[in-house]
C-alpha cells in the first residue's frame, strides 16, 4: 500500500501527578522512542509536536519546544492542536510530510501537565466558544455530560449501572498489567458502585482523571525502515480526522443544539461512527478484520458507545458485546488492552499517541501480560472537541 508508513519506535513517559512540566515528560517519552527505533535524533528530519492550550497559549508550540529541549539539529518542525485529538492530528501531519517526500523520519511528540480536577474553560468571555458556552450558559461540565450520555444509554438501550461499572472492572485489570498506567490496581464492581456519585448515574470510578504524561513515535518511510534494517515493521495504513455532516441531528460534545433536518437529509449514522468508518475505507478492511482496539473511554458508558461506533456491534448492542466478553482479554476483539484512559487519565495531546504505541506493542507481540494472541491489525478511536475526529489503523 503506498499510503503505509512504518512505525519504527514507541516510548512514553508513565502517567501520574509528577508535578513537573510537560517539556520534561515529552523529552523522555521521545528519546524512549528514538532509543526503540535505534535512530540517532540528528537523523531525525522533522518533529511534529501535538499542542495542548494553558491559560489561552498552546503548549509554548509543542513541535519546536522539543525540538529545542532534545538539541537544535535543523529539522522542520509543525504544531498542531485539536484538543483531545492532537495526538492523531499530530500523527497525521507527520505521516503526510513522509508520502510527500518532504522527510524520511519524522518524530512525533505529545505531553501535558494537567490541571487538577476535571478541565474547564480558560478564563475571560468567548461567546462564540460552544465549550465555553457549555460550561458557562448551561453549567454543563464534563461529568454533567458523561452522567448524561449514560442515562441516555439507560433509557434507549437498556443498559446498567453493573454494565458501566464492568467496563471499569475490565480496564482496570488491564491497567494494573501496564507499568505506564497511573491506576495499577484492579477494583471490583462492588468498589465502582460504592463510589462517590459524581453525576448520576455515574460514580468516581465510571469517570476518568486529568494526569501528567507523554507518548512518542518514530515513523519512517517504508524505504528507510528497510534500510534500516526493519524488514517487518507495523505500519500506520490509515489515519481518519473527518468532521461532522451537516445536519447533525445527535447532541455531540461540547454543541449544545442540533442542526435541522427538515430540508437536508442527515447523514447515514453520527459523527462518531463515521471517524472509524473514513479510516476503514482508507485502510480497505472492516470492523471483522480489528485484532484489538483502543478507545476513548472518558466514561465507561462512551466506551460501550465506541463498541457501536467502531462497527464491533449493533447500535445499542454495546453492553451485550461486553457481557459476552468478546472485548475483554481473550474476547474476539480486546478492547483497551492499554487499560485506557480509566487507568491513566487524561494528558490530551499524548492520549492518541499512547494508543497507538499501545496498539504497536501489541503487533509486535511485545504486551508482555496484556498480549492479545495473533494480533494483526489495530484500530485507534479518540474524538477532540470541535469536530475533530481521530481513528488510526495500524497493521503487521
Amino acid at each position: 500500500m503506498t499510503g503505509e508508513v512504518a512505525v519504527l519506535g514507541a516510548g512514553m513517559h508513565p502517567w501520574g501527578k509528577w508535578g513537573r512540566g510537560f517539556v520534561e515528560y515529552g523529552v523522555a517519552a521521545a528519546r524512549a522512542a528514538l532509543a526503540d527505533a535505534g535512530v540517532d535524533w540528528r537523523d531525525v528530519g522533522s518533529i511534529v509536536g501535538a499542542d495542548t492550550v494553558r491559560g489561552g497559549y498552546p503548549g509554548h508550540v509543542a513541535g519546536a519546544t522539543f525540538a529545542k529541549a532534545l538539541g537544535w539539529q535543523g529539522a522542520r518542525v509543525a504544531s498542531v492542536y485539536a484538543a483531545c485529538a492532537s495526538g492523531a492530528q499530530a500523527i497525521h501531519a507527520a505521516r503526510t510530510q513522509i508520502l510527500a517526500g518532504m522527510a524520511d523520519v519524522v518524530l512525533v511528540v505529545g505531553a501535558d501537565a494537567a490541571p487538577k480536577g476535571f478541565f474547564r474553560p480558560a478564563g475571560g468571555d468567548r461567546p462564540d466558544d460552544p465549550d465555553w458556552l457549555r460550561f458557562r450558559v448551561l453549567g454543563a461540565t464534563n461529568p454533567a455530560y458523561f452522567g448524561l450520555y449514560a442515562r441516555r444509554r439507560m433509557a434507549v438501550h437498556g443498559d446498567t449501572l453493573d454494565d458501566f461499572a464492568q467496563v471499569k472492572v475490565k480496564n482496570a485489570a488491564a491497567g494494573a498489567l501496564n507499568e505506564n498506567a497511573r491506576y495499577r490496581k484492579a477494583v471490583t464492581a462492588d468498589e465502582v458502585a460504592a463510589s462517590a456519585v459524581v453525576a448520576d448515574p455515574l460514580r468516581l470510578l465510571d469517570i476518568c482523571a486529568t494526569s501528567d504524561g507523554a507518548a512518542a513515535l518514530v515513523l519512517s518511510s517504508m524505504r528507510f525502515a528497510r534500510r534500516h534494517g526493519a524488514a517487518d515493521p507495523v505500519r500506520i495504513r490509515a489515519v481518519s480526522t473527518v468532521t461532522p455532516t451537516y445536519p447533525t441531528t445527535v447532541l455531540d460534545l461540547p454543541d449544545i443544539a442540533t442542526d435541522s433536518a427538515a430540508v437536508v437529509r442527515p447523514a447515514d449514522g453520527t459523527f462518531r461512527a463515521s471517524i472509524a468508518r473514513a479510516a476503514y475505507e482508507e485502510a480497505g478492511i472492516g470492523p471483522e478484520d480489528i485484532s484489538l482496539a483502543e478507545v476513548y473511554d472518558l466514561s465507561t458508558a462512551l466506551e460501550l458507545q465506541w463498541y457501536e461506533d467502531l462497527g464491533l456491534c449493533g447500535e445499542g448492542e454495546g453492553a451485550k458485546l461486553l457481557r459476552d466478553g468478546v472485548t475483554a482479554p481473550g474476547g474476539r476483539v480486546p478492547v483497551n488492552t492499554s487499560g485506557g484512559l480509566a487507568s491513566f487519565g487524561e494528558a490530551v495531546p499524548a492520549q492518541a499517541i499512547a494508543q497507538v504505541c499501545e496498539v504497536t506493542w501489541q503487533l509486535r507481540g511485545a504486551a508482555g501480560a496484556r498480549q492479545v494472541e495473533g494480533a494483526r491489525v489495530g484500530v485507534t478511536a479518540n474524538q477532540g472537541l470541535f469536530g475533530h475526529g481521530s481513528a488510526v489503523v495500524a497493521v503487521r
